[in-house]
C-alpha cells in the first residue's frame, strides 16, 4: 500500500501542537484519525498471541474514553494552554498504570488486573492533555527482547524488538506519534533500532517509575519513543518533571529535562569503541555506524577511537537482573505454568533464591563499572560515544517465547544496549538507514555520561538532521 498524501500523524509534535493551535485541526478530529489508522494499519482487534499477518500493537484500546478527552483538551487548547502535549494521543507500554484500566504486562497472569491510579509518568502526561489511546503490546512482563505477538510493521515476518515492541510498533506504523516504554537492558531502544523510529533513555531515575510494573527495579528505566529524537525531547520535558512518590537517589530534587536545540558539533568529542570488534556485527549494522561516523565528521564534530574500559561481567549483571524479577514474581510462583515458555524459564522459581552477599558483591562491583566509565568521558574528553544499537537487524518473528532463548549480554539485541543501564548513562537511539542486504532499519546510539542528558539530546538532535528518519510506505 502506498499514500502520498500529507497526513498530520506523519508529522512532529510540534507541527501537531501549531495544528492545534491555529485552528486548521482539533484534537477530536487527530485522534479520530489515530483511531482509523489503527484500524487501517494494526491487522485486526488486539490479540494475546497475534496472528502472523498483523502488526498487533495494542493490548487494548478505548475509543470512547479517548474521544471524550480529545475534546476536553479542545477546550484546554482554546483557553490558551501551551502545553505541546495537550490533544496529542499517546500510547502506553502495558506496564504503566491508568487508574482504573486493565494493567496486564501481556499475560495471562494479570487478565483480571485494575489499576488503582495512575503511573507518575502517565500523570504528568495526562496533566499535560495528552489523550490516552490505549496500552501497547510488551513482551510479556518485560522479560525479553523480541515482543513476538507484534509484527514489525516494516516486514511482518519480523521482530519490532522489545520488550516495548508494541510503543515502537504503533509509532513506526503512524497509529500514535508518541508512545512510553521502558528499558531494562535495552528495551526502549532496541525497537527503536529494529522499526526505525527514535527514544531516549535518560539517565537512571530521571523518569520516575512509580506505577510501572518492575522487571527489575535498579537497572529498569522508562522514557519516550516517537518518529524523532526532537518528539521524545518534547515528552521528556513533562514526565522528567514528574513528581514521586519514592526517590532514594534524590532525582526528584534536580530540574526537569528541558528540550535543547541542536548541538554545534564543531570541535565536539565523539567516540567510537572496540566494543563492535567483540560483537558479531551484521553488515547492514556496521554501514549504518559508518554512516552515522561520516555525518558526524560533515557536522564537524571530532571522532576519535578510545578504548571502552572494562564491562560488567554477564554474570554480575545476571545476578542484579535476576535477583530483582524474582522478588517481584515470587508472588507468582505457584502459577508458574501460566507465563509464556521462555519467561518461565528465565524466572526459574524452583531454583534456590540468590543470596544477599552475592547480590550486594555484584552492585558494588557495577559501582566500579559505572564510575570507570563516568572517568572515561571526563579524562577522555569525550562529549558522547557512539555506536550501534542493536548487533542485528530485527530478527525473525516467532521464537522469543521459546525455552532456552539467549538473555542479557549473549543476545546481539542487548550486547551493546545492557551496558548503559548498568551505567544508568543517558542514550538516545536514532536511525540510521535502512540495510542493503536485509531492507530493515538500523540505528545508532548516542551515549553521554551520567547526568548529561540534556547535552545528549543536543548531540542527538544534530545527528538526526544529516541522517533522516526512514519513511514506511503503506
Amino acid at each position: 500500500m502506498s499514500n502520498n498524501d500529507a497526513h498530520p500523524l506523519d508529522s512532529g509534535i510540534r507541527r501537531l501542537a501549531e495544528q492545534l493551535r491555529d485552528g486548521s485541526l482539533s484534537s477530536r478530529d487527530l485522534t479520530a484519525l489515530a483511531f482509523d489508522r489503527i484500524d487501517a494499519r494494526n491487522g485486526g482487534e488486539p490479540d494475546f498471541d497475534g496472528a502472523p499477518g498483523a502488526v498487533n500493537a495494542w493490548v487494548r484500546l478505548d475509543r470512547d474514553a479517548a474521544l471524550a478527552t480529545a475534546d476536553a483538551a479542545d477546550r484546554r487548547i482554546a483557553q490558551g494552554d501551551p502545553s505541546l502535549l495537550a490533544g496529542i494521543p499517546v500510547g502506553l507500554k502495558d506496564l504503566f498504570a491508568v487508574a482504573g484500566k486493565p494493567l496486564t504486562a501481556s499475560s495471562r497472569l494479570r487478565a483480571t488486573e485494575i489499576a488503582g491510579e495512575d503511573s507518575a509518568a502517565w500523570a504528568a502526561l495526562s496533566d499535560a492533555g495528552a489523550v490516552y489511546v490505549g496500552h501497547t503490546h510488551t513482551h510479556e512482563f518485560a522479560a525479553g527482547g523480541t515482543t513476538d505477538q507484534v509484527g514489525n510493521p516494516w516486514n511482518l515476518a519480523h521482530s519490532p524488538g522489545g520488550s516495548s515492541g508494541g510503543s515502537g510498533a504503533a509509532v513506526a506504523a503512524g497509529m500514535v506519534p508518541l508512545a512510553l516504554g521502558t528499558d531494562t537492558a535495552g528495551s526502549l531502544r532496541i525497537p527503536a533500532a529494529l522499526v526505525g523510529v527514535s527514544s531516549f533513555k535518560a539517565t537512571f531515575g530521571r523518569v520516575p517509575t512509580d506505577g510501572v510494573i518492575p522487571l527489575s527495579t535498579t537497572l529498569d528505566h522508562a522514557g519516550p519513543i516517537a518518529r524523532t529524537i526532537d518528539d521524545c525531547a518534547v515528552a521528556l520535558e513533562v514526565v522528567s518533571a514528574a513528581p514521586r512518590s519514592r526517590d532514594p537517589f534524590g532525582v526528584g530534587a534536580r530540574p526537569g529535562i528541558t528540550a535543547p536545540r541542536a548541538a554545534n558539533l564543531r570541535g565536539v568529542r565523539v567516540a567510537v569503541t572496540d566494543r563492535p570488534d567483540s560483537v558479531d556485527v551484521e553488515p547492514d549494522v556496521r554501514e549504518g555506524l559508518e554512516r552515522a561516523v561520516a555525518a558526524l565528521w560533515e557536522l564537524g564534530a571530532t571522532v576519535v577511537t578510545v578504548p571502552a574500559p572494562a564491562d560488567l561481567s554477564k554474570a554480575d549483571y545476571d545476578t542484579i537482573f535476576l535477583a530483582e524479577a524474582r522478588a517481584y514474581h515470587a508472588q507468582y510462583a505457584d502459577r508458574a505454568s501460566e507465563y509464556r515458555p521462555s519467561v518461565r524459564e528465565f524466572l526459574a522459581h524452583d531454583l534456590p533464591p540468590i543470596t544477599v552477599d552475592i547480590y550486594l558483591a555484584a552492585q558494588e562491583r557495577r559501582a566500579g563499572v559505572t564510575a570507570a566509565w563516568q572517568r572515561w568521558f571526563a579524562e577522555n574528553s569525550i562529549a558522547a560515544l557512539i555506536e550501534p544499537t542493536a548487533a542485528s537487524t530485527a530478527p525473525l518473528r516467532g521464537h522469543g517465547y521459546d525455552a532456552g532463548r539467549p538473555m542479557g549480554g549473549t543476545d546481539p539485541l542487548t550486547a551493546f544496549t545492557a551496558t548503559w543501564n548498568v551505567t544508568g548513562f543517558p542514550v538516545a537511539a536514532l536511525p540510521a538507514g535502512i540495510g542493503s542486504r536485509t531492507g530493515l532499519p538500523v540505528g545508532v546510539s548516542v551515549i553521554g555520561p551520567g547526568e548529561a542528558d540534556a547535552e545528549t539530546l543536543a548531540i542527538a538532535l544534530a545527528l538526526q538532521e544529516r541522517l533522516p528518519v526512514p519513511v514506511l510506505a503503506w
